[in-house]
């Protein structure tokens, strides 16, 4: 985890324009190929439009960057194939919710999904609905992940801000803290309560993180980097 490094920012000033992705027309058969195996072990995946980030840049705590839109089953070939093109970014935004006591809440993704298995914070990749002209609006994003995966509203919490980005070589994870007014647990039985209604959940399990003994190693690095960070030397409340 060496590679992977911690940078605040104030703010995102994300563009939006036209680029075809030289790699999804270059490698359509053998891209076609992969995501029809994929949906053998997995019906539920489907291959919609999603956005890709190129051209980024960090300077004067704010973070740029144009995103372009590809097709899921490129993005996903090319994170299968230990991402081919050094050019493009898996650039995502995610809700860090904090309880009261200082306790984090992440989700357990469920066995249909891409990341199955895997415990993070609510999130998804960025799609065209993120699309407002020519910027694309990520904290929007946040707001939207939050409410389909956990049902929580921006009345169930506040958020901090600025963002803390994750740079961990191809993938970028750009983290939103919610601080809520409630402990990590009653945000988790919310959450828990939330799930068991829903016919087919993104999440299956809700952890909460309240130091670094809490590490879990189905956590992607660049969560586990991020949470070290904030007990080690991030803002507190």
């Amino acid at each position: 985890m060496t590679d992977i490094s911690v940078v605040p920012i104030e703010r995102l000033e994300l563009t939006y324009s036209s680029w075809a992705w030289p790699l999804a027309a270059e490698r359509r058969r053998e891209i076609d190929a992969h995501f029809t195996e994929l949906q053998r072990a997995k019906p539920e995946l489907w291959n919609g439009r999603v956005l890709v980030l190129r051209d980024l840049s960090i300077a004067d705590r704010v973070f740029r960057g144009s995103f372009s839109e590809t097709d899921f089953a490129s993005l996903i070939a090319w994170r299968d194939w230990n991402f081919p093109d050094p050019q493009v970014k898996n650039c995502f935004a995610m809700g860090a919710l904090r309880g009261s006591d200082g306790g984090f809440v992440l989700g357990l993704m469920a066995p249909h999904t891409a990341n199955a298995g895997q415990v993070y914070f609510p999130s998804g990749t960025p799609d065209p609905d993120d699309v407002a002209g020519d910027t694309v609006d990520l904290a929007g994003s946040v707001m939207r992940e939050m409410l389909e995966e956990t049902g929580l509203t921006p009345r169930d919490f506040v958020a901090d801000p600025g963002w803390i980005v994750v740079l961990a070589g191809a993938r970028i994870a750009l983290m939103k803290i919610l601080n809520a007014p409630v402990p990590a647990a009653e945000l988790r039985a919310r959450i828990l309560g939330y799930l068991a209604q829903e016919k087919q959940p993104e999440l299956v399990g809700i952890y909460v993180a309240q130091g670094l003994g809490d590490l879990d190693p189905r956590m992607p690095p660049f969560v586990t980097v991020f949470l070290s960070y904030m007990w080690r030397e991030g803002p507190q409340r």
